[in-house]
């Protein structure tokens, strides 16, 4: 449950209290402004902060209280309520176990020779190097200003860990393998179903592409990540922020949930065996918490190995927490691609022999998030975001091809892929941080000189990109700024005409579009192209309490199309096209 805390204004002690510290406050403020031992760029845009600061599914996990001497006293409730507001805030950036992440360590070795007074400050007013500030913004009052100060003085308690036993009792097989479908029971064009994730209701809607009508609605984790298509098409793989990964049977006459597991506490990622002899037979998914990967039966889900991501860093420092933000399965290789954010480190693993697990680690740049193919797929091209770069892996030879600095904070999604008029193939990533678009040339053999390097800067809205997406029918690159602080750029997207590109984007009002009348953010987020390549389809991302929608854009035309609404369509954000998907086209 989220903490609603009210607005308040300073206080005369408070005021009196800051003029005192305010020397020690920018002294911490400059401490915590430097860049991190992996280089990575200090200051945080306000649409980067609402991205790192997403609520953890580990805040309503039980966890034991560690006491610690010299810290300030806390009730057991004050210490339960601020883990709540912790893991709902804060974790995002400092980590589980305060150790840092993209935020620095707060840990008592660092927070109890401050004091709490020091820390008040720090927390009440931010700094430059992007911590935000909680009291004059209005999110949290002096009350919880002073409570978490105390806490962070205290050991973190460590959430549990999860076994492979721990994984197979919540392991549920509602359609048993010998009693599904032998063929394709329904009428419906399988490759044109999306699966569009209803955030907060803990669902994902399955909606029928040529008709826009809903086919299901299927009872999934909470705030899905992403879905995944099994390279034959059959299977589509959800998996929810709270670890939960349900296995949806696409050939049933009805398509619904055949199997669930929960794979950890709290998880981003799920792929599945793409390479030719190994179609449906391997399920991955990768965990925030615990820092693992698990290996499954790709048609039940039964778990088969557990590897941890705990380990040294690119910069030769040991972290605890090593999340996997994303996997994607190699079409050169029996293999998988797995990104362990904190140490910059892809893992490359080998699924042909699970009990005797081979892998392969190459060294990239903190902090990894996601990322896709170039348009042979054979390199992945995927972000370390925090250290405002692309890493380039050729997944033939398995070795890093380059480190490609961009834009700030990049956030690609998959990327996209299309045919530079003057430099070739190149791949395109948005960002969090800045309007800046990076073109990057993807052709070592044809294109050599533009290869691994940003072959031109195009100019978006502005900072708050998720997702860029083109298609390989489409002349368009659309652009979305889901997460800007500026609501006209939130609700609309920036499309480039990729013959022109020295021509500025069009602007095109989604939210507008969709015509809902109530208030809102009404943010507009991630393209998503049909089968053909003749339409891209937009989220209008409501809060819960209100009307959202999905809008259906004609491609040539740039023209709104159709506006699907339905009560059932709450909070929808993510949506992935089943062949898109399967094949990864982008």
């Amino acid at each position: 449950m989220k903490t609603n805390l009210r607005k308040s204004r300073l206080s005369p002690l408070t005021a009196v209290l800051t003029t005192a510290l305010l020397m020690g406050g920018a002294a911490m403020a400059q401490q915590t402004a430097a860049p991190s031992a992996g280089g990575h760029k200090a200051d945080v845009t306000p649409a980067e902060q609402n991205y790192q600061g997403a609520p953890s599914p580990l805040a309503n996990e039980p966890m034991h209280q560690a006491a610690n001497p010299k810290a300030p006293p806390m009730s057991q409730a004050e210490f339960d309520r601020a883990r709540q507001i912790y893991f709902e805030r804060c974790a995002g950036c400092h980590g589980v176990l305060r150790k840092g992440a993209t935020g620095k360590p707060l840990t008592p070795d660092l927070t109890i020779p401050k004091g709490t007074d020091y820390l008040k400050v720090f927390i009440g007013y931010g700094s430059p190097a992007g911590m935000p500030n909680w009291l004059t913004s209005g999110d949290f009052d002096e009350k919880t200003v002073d409570l978490m100060a105390r806490y962070i003085q205290h050991d973190p308690p460590t959430p549990p860990e999860f076994s492979l036993e721990d994984m197979e009792k919540s392991r549920k097989e509602y359609v048993p393998l010998a009693q599904r479908p032998t063929k394709k029971m329904n009428n419906y064009n399988i490759n044109n179903i999306f699966s569009v994730t209803l955030r907060d209701a803990g669902e994902v809607a399955l909606i029928d592409g040529d008709t826009k009508k809903i086919i299901n609605i299927v009872k999934t984790g909470y705030a899905v990540h992403i879905s995944r298509t099994s390279a034959s098409g059959r299977y589509l793989y959800v998996i929810g922020r709270d670890a939960r990964l349900n296995l949806i049977d696409l050939w049933m006459e009805k398509p619904d949930n055949v199997a669930e597991i929960k794979v950890g506490l709290e998880a981003r990622s799920v792929e599945t065996s793409k390479f030719k002899g190994w179609e449906d037979k391997i399920a991955i998914a990768g965990t925030y918490w615990p820092p693992q990967f698990v290996l499954m039966d790709g048609d039940t889900l039964k778990p088969r190995k557990i590897v941890a991501t705990r380990g040294m860093t690119v910069d030769n420092e040991y972290h605890p927490e090593p999340r996997v933000a994303a996997i994607v399965a190699s079409h050169q290789k029996p293999e998988f691609l797995v990104n362990a954010k904190e140490t910059g480190k892809i893992w490359m693993v080998d699924y042909t022999d699970l009990q005797n697990l081979k892998t392969t680690q190459i060294d990239s740049a903190k902090f990894l998030h996601d990322g896709g193919f170039d348009s042979t797929r054979r390199y992945f091209m995927t972000a370390a975001n925090a250290s405002d770069k692309i890493a380039v892996v050729d997944t033939k030879t398995s070795k890093l091809a380059a480190l490609v600095p961009v834009g700030k904070t990049p956030h690609p999604g998959r990327g996209a892929n299309f045919t530079h008029p003057k430099f070739g193939p190149v791949w395109a990533s948005s960002g969090l941080g800045d309007e800046s678009i990076a073109l990057i040339g993807t052709d070592p053999v044809k294109h050599k000189a533009n290869a691994w390097k940003v072959v031109q800067s195009l100019k978006g809205q502005g900072g708050g990109s998720l997702f860029i997406k083109t298609h390989p029918k489409s002349s368009n690159l659309w652009v979305d700024t889901t997460l800007n602080p500026d609501p006209k750029l939130s609700q609309s997207v920036a499309v480039f005409d990729i013959k022109d590109l020295s021509k500025p984007p069009q602007i095109v009002d989604i939210a507008g579009c969709a015509g809902i009348k109530d208030d809102g953010p009404k943010r507009v987020v991630q393209p998503e192209y049909n089968v053909k390549g003749d339409e891209v389809w937009f989220s209008v991302w409501n809060t819960k309490d209100k009307e959202s929608a999905l809008v259906v854009v004609d491609d040539k035309t740039r023209t709104c199309k159709t506006v699907i609404k339905d009560p059932k369509l709450v909070t929808p954000t993510g949506k992935f096209n089943v062949y898109n998907t399967q094949h990864d086209v982008y």
